[in-house]
Parts: structure tokens; C-alpha cells; sequence
């Protein structure tokens, strides 16, 4: 076996003191003709003999190119029973693989310096160009939300100090203006301890804002508890200002940095290169499901199936086989790679796969079908040694429902004052321009199949349920829903109020009434609840919503079967913090108009 030294770049090693003699002795021989010494880039070493085409399993699909990482122990054995792995089709575009430019660039590459024999070889940190170019972003990204945190305190405690003292600057109140100037710096430190600046809590989802939230609840218990302790003469209407707003101000600052950086991926900037492993059926599907939106920032670039499968339905580049992922990561040009539920994938070769990207610090993210379900209610519990997933019931009842129903009334009743102007607007518009009655009222299925009247702005004319037979056969859905896009039963100004969703805004004394709550699932017609499947009757286990998972995340553009999941999830996983982004998402679905007719 051959010395583990760099061998391909002789006029690189000719320069004095770069090893031992007899590694330079070494590094100065040419390899045998047609061998690729190990570890090493074959651009490095002058052109290399074109892969070949074997016959076998997998003879659709062409031979593998030398892979960047020697094979594990026993591969050999595998690849002889699974028959040889799948390789990209056709020839590498440097225009969308960025690894072809590192390979084929003039410069001396890292792996060329000579080392010890006696070490083993140690990719260098950052060099996968993927992982660097993430990894500027992401920190752009994490200073950005420092300053806005910073600003959030800074603005928070002038605020404060204003509200309680104007601008009079007195001897009374010169200890507020340390407090004031303090308060940003305190404020990053909570947060930081909350682990709001993980970046694994970034980007997408929920978490971010549930540790915000914890972080300024701890803050300000905490300034409670210690100016009790310690008998401090604080003004509480300057801690009540200072401290909610700077929680509040930080909410809103990241919610308005996290909608920037969806807009720039909507762009196809910001976005992770995903390769995606497991059996066709289960890559054609998370491969659709991430294309509908971009806002995960998640762009599937190619999939490793397993060794039986073609790869010509799942409309992706088929880079190889499962063993072949850390190969397919350098060839794809991958920072991350999401593996799917398969029985070939178990613990073991999970493991084996996470230490071979563990070097290039590619990202490692495992899709269980389970955790659509469950969610957050997961937890890795050992016994005996051995790691299991527990799952805890769902919080459909106790203190957490209390907390939503009073804050659904209160929120709705705050609402409803404030877009009174908007309703007497909308309800002059409706009378003016059609003839019938200002408000539609219809039957609706709630909570444990309670029926209840729903209360609308009438969009329709007033013979819309008669004619509702003769347009049947138009309906656009593919469930129990009847959706078609130009209605003609909608009036012109209904057009407009469904747009913009005025015409829900009267579901505000629904939720009042306590029939209906601001966030949950749609509330279901009594035809549509007789057609429902067992599993879709848990959407009644909660109260419907005004808005919900499935009205944020396209409306009637969604299919049937993707509208049960999200209301399903949503049943499973609710939470206050959830229902806060829900409803900051509300207002963006809104202005977009996306799947609303």
C-alpha cells in the first residue's frame, strides 16, 4: 500500500524545507500509470480514464467517478451483491456545479502539503465551497439580528424613560439613564443565554420566537424578583414600558428579517443544496413538497436512491447509490443531505454516513414521518442504553387551552374596535352593490362536531346555494371542498373582498361568542365532515380558526390531502408561539392573494 503523501504536484515539493528527506524522496516519484493516489483530487494528477459502463443491477445508469473519500470497510462486499452504484447522467455543467471550478483551478491545492507520514489525513476546515458560501451568509445573517436586538434595546429603553420621565433630565432620574444604557447589553445576554442566536433555531420555523419569548418572560421575572429581594426603589411603570417593548420590538424585527431573507430566496439566493437519499416514491414526494415553497430555503439538486431503482420518475440527477452520498455531496456541489425513511438506512449505516460528512461539516437532517405527526410532543428518552422516542399525548385540554381561550377573546374583541371603521366600510360597499343581505350566515362544524352559525360578508349573490348543483361538475378540488376560480355566483365587489379576506373579518364575534378560536383549523361544512375519513375527524378535536397552517401556506391552491396534514399537524403541535407566527403569516397571505377565490 502506498505512503499517504502528496505525490501529483512535483514542482510544489522541489522548494526546501517542506519535509523529511525521504518524504520528498517519496513525493518525487511518479504513481503507476493510471492509479489516483488516495485521498487526492484527480485534477491534480492529469487527465484519469473515463469511468465505465458495467453491466448488472443498475445498468441504466452509468459507472461512478472516483469518489472524493476512500469506500468503508466492506463496501467491496456490498457494491458485489448490490451491483455497482449510480452516478450523475451526463456530463457535469460548471455553471451549476461549483465544485468542477475548485477541481480544475490552477491553484495549489490544501491537500498538497506535504505532512508526516505518521498523521492521518485531515480535511481542512471550510474548504467545501457549499458549506463556506452558507456559512457567510448565516453570519451575515446572525450579526444583522444582533444589531436589530441591540436597536430593539436601545429604542425599548429611551421609550421607557420617556413614558416615565419625558425629556427632563433630573438627579432623581440619572439612574435610569444607566438602566436605559444598559438595557441593550442586558438584553443581548438573555437572549444569547435563551439560545436565540443558534443557528439551528434560525432561519425557519418557530423556535426562534418561542426563545425570544422565554428569554424576555425570564428578564423581566427576573428584574421583579431581584428589585423585591433587594428592597430596590424601581419605577414599575418605567419597567412595565421598557421591558415588553424591547421583547416586542425584538419579535418584530426578526419576523421582518426572517420575511427578508424568504424574499431573497424566492430569488434562489440564501438557499441550502440538498441531496436527497431514500426510494423513489418518498423522493418524488419531499422533492414536490419543497418546490411549492421556498421560504425553508431548502433546493433538493439531486437524490441516492437505492441500487434496484432507475431513477427516471424522479425528475432529479441520480448521483449514486446509498453509499455513494459523500461522493454525490462533491459532485452536486451539497451542504446538506436529507435521508428518508428506509429499512436500508438503519442506525448503523446512518452513523457511518454522518462521520463521512462529519468532515466537511455537511449538514445531516433525517426526515421521519413520525415527527410530522408528533412534532415537538418528541423526546429521546434512554432505557437501558438504549435511545427511544417517547411521545407525549397532545395538549387539547388544561391551563395551555385556558390561556388560548382568553387571549383568542380578548385578541378578537381588540380587534373587532379596531377594524370597526373597515367593517361599516366593507358593509356599505356589499349593500350598495347587490341586492340581499349584508351579512352570509351558514351552518359550520366545530369543536367535538357542535354545529354553529358562521357569520360572513356576503360575496355571492343571494341565489348561490340554489345554483350550486349546476356548477358541480366545475369543481376544481380534488377532496370534499368545492373550489372553482371564477365563480360566477361571486359578486364583483365579493371578488375583491375575497382577495384581501375582508369578507372572514365578521368571524370575529364567532370567536368572541367563544364558537370559534383566531388560529385552528378550517371550520368544516356538515356535508363535508359526513365525508370525512377517520383520521380527518381529529381536525374537530379543536376549535376552527379564522386563519390557520392551511390558509398561510396557500389556501385553495393545496391539495386536499396537504390541507388535512397541516390542520393534523397543527392539532398535534399547537402551541402560543405557533399561533403568533401563524397570524404574523396571516397578514403576508393576505397582501400575496395566493390561492384565495
Amino acid at each position: 500500500m502506498s505512503q499517504d503523501v502528496s505525490e501529483g504536484r512535483t514542482g510544489a515539493l522541489t522548494e526546501p524545507d517542506i519535509g523529511p528527506p525521504a518524504v520528498r524522496a517519496n513525493a518525487a516519484a511518479e504513481p503507476p500509470p493510471g492509479t489516483i493516489p488516495a485521498h487526492h483530487p484527480s485534477a491534480n494528477h492529469g487527465p484519469q480514464r473515463p469511468p465505465t459502463r458495467h453491466a448488472g443491477r443498475n445498468a441504466r445508469i452509468p459507472g461512478p467517478v472516483a469518489p472524493s473519500s476512500p469506500a468503508p470497510a466492506g463496501s467491496e462486499v456490498r457494491r458485489a451483491e448490490n451491483g455497482p452504484p449510480c452516478v450523475v447522467r451526463g456530463v457535469a455543467d460548471p455553471a451549476r456545479n461549483r465544485a468542477v471550478e475548485r477541481h480544475w483551478s490552477r491553484r495549489l491545492n490544501r491537500s498538497v502539503a506535504a505532512r508526516p507520514v505518521s498523521r492521518p489525513f485531515v480535511r481542512a476546515r471550510g474548504r467545501h465551497a457549499a458549506m463556506s458560501r452558507r456559512q457567510r451568509w448565516e453570519g451575515r445573517y446572525v450579526r444583522t439580528l444582533v444589531l436589530a436586538d441591540l436597536a430593539a434595546g436601545i429604542a425599548a429603553g429611551a421609550a421607557g424613560f420617556g413614558l416615565r420621565f419625558g425629556d427632563q433630565v433630573t438627579t432623581y432620574n440619572r439612574a435610569y439613564i444607566m438602566l436605559s444604557a444598559l438595557l441593550p447589553v442586558v438584553l443581548l445576554a438573555v437572549l444569547a443565554v435563551a439560545r436565540a442566536y443558534e443557528r439551528r433555531y434560525l432561519f425557519v420555523g418557530a423556535d426562534e420566537y418561542q426563545r425570544v419569548i422565554r428569554g424576555g418572560v425570564g428578564l423581566i421575572a427576573g428584574v421583579a424578583l431581584t428589585s423585591y429581594a433587594l428592597d430596590l426603589d424601581l419605577a414599575r411603570s418605567y419597567v412595565l414600558a421598557a421591558l415588553p417593548s424591547a421583547v416586542v420590538a425584538v419579535l418584530v424585527l426578526r419576523y421582518a428579517l426572517r420575511k427578508r431573507l424568504h424574499l431573497a430566496r424566492a430569488r434562489g439566493e440564501a438557499l441550502r443544496r440538498v441531496i436527497v437519499v431514500g426510494h423513489e416514491l418518498s423522493v418524488i414526494g419531499i422533492t414536490r413538497q419543497l418546490r411549492r415553497e421556498r421560504y425553508h430555503g431548502l433546493e433538493v439538486v439531486g437524490a441516492c436512491l437505492p441500487p434496484n431503482a432507475d431513477g427516471a420518475e424522479v425528475g432529479l440527477p441520480v448521483y449514486g447509490t446509498f453509499d455513494d452520498v459523500a461522493a454525490a455531496v462533491e459532485q452536486a456541489d451539497a451542504d446538506t443531505v436529507v435521508v428518508l425513511s428506509c429499512p436500508e438506512l438503519d442506525g448503523e449505516a446512518v452513523r457511518r454516513l454522518a462521520w463521512r460528512l462529519e468532515r466537511d461539516e455537511v449538514d445531516l437532517v433525517v426526515a421521519s414521518a413520525l415527527v410530522d405527526v408528533a412534532g415537538a410532543r418528541t423526546t429521546i428518552r434512554p432505557f437501558d442504553g438504549l435511545p427511544m422516542l417517547h411521545v407525549e399525548h397532545p395538549r387539547l385540554y388544561g391551563g395551555s387551552r385556558l390561556v388560548k381561550e382568553l387571549v383568542d377573546r380578548v385578541g378578537a374583541l381588540v380587534l373587532l374596535i379596531l377594524f370597526a371603521p373597515v367593517l361599516l366600510g366593507v358593509a356599505l360597499c356589499v349593500r350598495v352593490t347587490s341586492r340581499g343581505p349584508v351579512l352570509f350566515r351558514q351552518v359550520r362544524v366545530g369543536r367535538d362536531g357542535q354545529m354553529f352559525r358562521i357569520f360572513k360578508f356576503r360575496s355571492m349573490y343571494v341565489d348561490a346555494e340554489a345554483r350550486l348543483s349546476e356548477l358541480r361538475h366545475l369543481n376544481e378540488h380534488d377532496g370534499v371542498l368545492f373550489k372553482i376560480r371564477d365563480d360566477p355566483r361571486v359578486t364583483p365587489v365579493g371578488r375583491w373582498l375575497r382577495r384581501f379576506s375582508l369578507d372572514e373579518l365578521p368571524q370575529l364575534l364567532n370567536v368572541v361568542a367563544g364558537q370559534m378560536s383566531l388560529v385552528g383549523p378550517r371550520p368544516p361544512l356538515p356535508t363535508e365532515v359526513a365525508a370525512y375519513a377517520d383520521d380527518v375527524r381529529r381536525r374537530l378535536a379543536v376549535k376552527p380558526g379564522m386563519t390557520g397552517l392551511w390558509q398561510v401556506s396557500g389556501r385553495s391552491d393545496l391539495s386536499w390531502e396537504e390541507a388535512v396534514r397541516l390542520d393534523l399537524r397543527y392539532v398535534e403541535n399547537w402551541s402560543l408561539s405557533l399561533d403568533l407566527v401563524i397570524l404574523l403569516r396571516t397578514m403576508t397571505a393576505v397582501v400575496r392573494s395566493s390561492g384565495a377565490y
